[in-house]
């Protein structure tokens, strides 16, 4: 059995040969590289040489620490491109009026859908993974873990499912591509920005209200407000390189550091947002024929009822 014809069918193939063999996409590759070994020389550039101290030794903590800068920068850029990427693979079909020659082929609604998430999304993991000669930096001088390095990549592929998820959904729901780039920047930012400002606002507010209260704080007592933070990717990656963030997280004054958060951020995070990504890309299967559905509910509508046949028949 040649499984190459079997895992890659047509959509995928062309979609293969159109992204990963032109220009564009290798200069891609080669300024994300570039922007992102800038952010690491700069950085090591900053404390060694521009320190109150003069310069000063390079040593795992400071490794560390840039470890933390890129992987944060990173998923930044992931924020910035994984919409661009995907919001426009079935509206651009639409667009330029192939998306009704794509429907007429043997291949299905989830295979089309999926084909044009897994090529878009391939891409973006080759870009991700031209990176880790940047992050061999880090292993130079220590402070790091190949186990986190792993876990942190396979956080960005999830990161980059999601937001490829909305984008495929989006794309099928609006005929317009720009529409459709839009409105997944915008799911993109209230996961981003909106989940960890309403964090530190209810936080606020949670810990004005015990202070006022006078009442005795109770040990290991915990706020529902940690699950907002669990919803944010930067807080779901936080508690990756650290365990005890997710404590921090939920734990108010008088907590017990021995104790246990309710649910670990990172855990709370694929679970939630798996769900969103398989009601996401349902809603894509789904409406990437529908004309096809409104055809079938004419022709159930249309149909008189059982017994209203029955009776005709017998007239």
């Amino acid at each position: 059995m040649n499984w190459s014809k079997a895992l890659i069918n047509p959509v995928i193939d062309k979609e293969f040969r159109l992204r990963m063999r032109s220009k564009r996409s290798m200069l891609s590759v080669l300024l994300y590289v570039l922007a992102l070994g800038a952010i690491a020389m700069g950085f090591i550039y900053l404390f060694l040489y521009l320190g109150q101290r003069g310069p000063q030794r390079f040593d795992p903590q400071m490794s560390q620490m840039m470890f933390y800068v890129l992987s944060f920068a990173q998923l930044v850029l992931i924020a910035f491109m994984a919409p661009a990427l995907t919001a426009g693979v079935i509206s651009s079909e639409r667009e330029k009026q192939t998306l009704s020659m794509l429907l007429t082929t043997q291949q299905s609604s989830a295979t089309i859908v999926l084909s044009k998430l897994v090529s878009a999304l391939s891409f973006m993991a080759l870009i991700v993974l031209a990176t880790l000669p940047v992050y061999s930096i880090v292993f130079l001088y220590g402070g790091i873990s190949p186990k986190q390095l792993v876990s942190v990549f396979i956080f960005y592929l999830f990161v980059m499912l999601l937001l490829g998820s909305l984008g495929v959904m989006f794309s099928t729901l609006f005929k317009r591509t720009i529409v459709a780039i839009i409105v997944t920047y915008g799911a993109g930012l209230i996961i981003f920005l909106v989940t960890g400002l309403l964090y530190l606002f209810f936080m606020g507010i949670e810990q004005r209200n015990m202070y006022q209260s006078g009442q005795p704080i109770v040990p290991g007592s915990y706020s529902w407000v940690g699950y907002l933070l669990g919803l944010n990717p930067a807080g779901a990656m936080m508690s990756l390189f650290n365990p005890s963030f997710s404590e921090q997280v939920f734990m108010l004054r008088g907590g017990s550091l021995n104790s246990k958060a309710p649910i670990e951020l990172w855990l709370e995070f694929f679970i939630v947002y798996s769900v969103v990504i398989v009601l996401a890309l349902w809603v894509a299967i789904r409406n990437i024929r529908p004309v096809a559905r409104r055809k079938r509910k004419v022709k159930i509508s249309a149909q008189p009822p059982q017994g209203q046949e029955t009776a005709g028949n017998e007239v």
